[in-house]
């Protein structure tokens, strides 16, 4: 199944390009995509380790190289803020009792939204930056941001700082594998079936556990 969803983003940015990459990135900020697939992805495409695929913006097509790296870089990194005032705007306008009653559509249950507030409360503003760095938290800072209030200035330009640092390391790495990016990401689908096996045995382990102690 991750296999699967690896091979669905890697497909939309090989026929979207810069546009996919937008697109993508402006979702995770709300909701996880796997951004760092979608930037190694994008790295790779710029350096040129895919026969027949370009970086091509407003019809022009971008040479290999650094120009290629810069536009893939500045399309995740500016998709990626885009999306997160519109989760800050969400949090903002809807607040707490709008999550209340839709939060599980948003992946915020009450719990998670319990966590993010302890991690406002610790960090203060510097929760947005350490929050993009941070992997799995990223996509669930936007709203919990525009929730409790933060100000959308500081809360853009921390965005935009912590964003732009996943976005050139994980497109740097991309970057640097290069023609080797296609036996890598082999590799990195074994390594999706083998978490998918360990979250089925963790669910069995659990139930196994509950009827235990309903029988009990």
């Amino acid at each position: 199944m991750l296999a699967s969803v690896t091979g669905q983003l890697t497909t939309a940015i090989g026929n979207h390009g810069v546009y996919a990459v937008f697109v993508l990135m402006a979702i995770d900020a709300v909701f996880p995509v796997a951004s760092e697939v979608v930037m190694l992805y994008a790295g790779a495409l710029a350096s040129g380790a895919f026969a027949g695929e370009h970086v091509v913006l407003f019809g022009k097509t971008i040479p290999y190289g650094f120009w290629s790296f810069v536009v893939m870089v500045l399309a995740g990194t500016l998709g990626y803020t885009v999306g997160a005032i519109g989760g800050w705007a969400i949090g903002d306008y809807g607040g707490r009792p709008y999550l209340d009653r839709h939060g599980r559509w948003l992946h915020l249950s009450p719990p998670q939204l319990e966590k993010a507030e302890r991690w406002f409360d610790r960090w203060d503003d510097k929760a947005v930056f350490l929050g993009r760095i941070v992997p799995i938290a990223r996509s669930f800072i936007s709203i919990p941001a525009g929730v409790f209030r933060m100000r959308l200035h500081p809360y853009v330009w921390l965005t935009l700082a912590g964003s732009t640092i996943w976005c050139l390391m994980f497109a740097g790495a991309g970057y640097a594998l290069g023609d080797n990016y296609e036996r890598f990401d082999k590799a990195l689908r074994y390594v999706d079936y083998l978490v998918v096996v360990a979250i089925v045995a963790l669910v069995v382990v659990w139930v196994v556990r509950r009827r235990r102690r309903v029988s009990g």
